[in-house]
């Protein structure tokens, strides 16, 4: 059964992953992934932001959002790996504004937003991108077949003096700091899924 995120106020130190995305569906790779952070970045948990509507993604082929967190909940079989909608409550689909609201929310808490090498190449496009670098540390997970072009895209260069080695320290350091996480890669992919299940 899926855990809930603390309550507001929560003040325990903890290292906590963030994993934003449209989860439509949720599948292995997203497991796959977070066990993997877990694993190598020394994290409690990884909580699952369930977005309402990706701001970059069309609404056409968008699964209501209930229906994309109940399929996450029963893919995140881990304990570790919290699911909610946390944008809703926050009324905004901005990446940089929800991280900050969670630092605000949560002082005591050692946030790491992760994402895929796919998402480093765009995230030039995303509202406010640079705020997100510089309020917390960032983890990429290498995701074929985008690995060379995101490390030599546009973040990667504008915070190329930031990049620190893939470990536990990564959290130690202050932002801005991000790490490339060469991890074994996962097929599962959503777009794929999506196919397979369309009449």
């Amino acid at each position: 059964m899926a855990r809930n995120f603390p309550v507001f106020g929560d003040r325990r130190r903890q290292r906590i992953g963030l994993l934003g995305g449209s989860f439509n569906p949720a599948h292995e790779g997203h497991l796959h992934i977070s066990r993997e952070a877990i694993k190598r970045l020394g994290l409690a948990q990884v909580w699952w932001l369930v977005s309402p509507q990706n701001p970059l993604k069309p609404a056409r082929g968008m699964a209501p959002l209930n229906a994309r967190l109940d399929g996450a909940k029963m893919m995140a079989t881990d304990t570790r790996i919290i699911v909610g909608d946390i944008e809703s409550g926050l009324h905004t689909t901005r990446t940089a504004a929800v991280v900050a609201a969670l630092k605000r929310r949560f002082p005591r808490i050692s946030f790491v937003w992760l994402m895929g090498a796919d998402n480093l190449e765009q995230i030039p496009r995303w509202w406010h991108w640079t705020r997100i670098f510089h309020s917390v540390c960032v983890a990429v997970l290498d995701r074929s077949p985008y690995a060379y072009r995101a490390l030599s895209g546009m973040a990667a260069q504008r915070f190329r003096r930031a990049r620190a080695k893939p470990s536990r320290a990564l959290l130690t350091r202050t932002a801005p700091a991000w790490s490339y996480l060469a991890i074994r890669r996962h097929a599962a992919s959503g777009t794929a899924i999506r196919e397979q299940i369309q009449p």
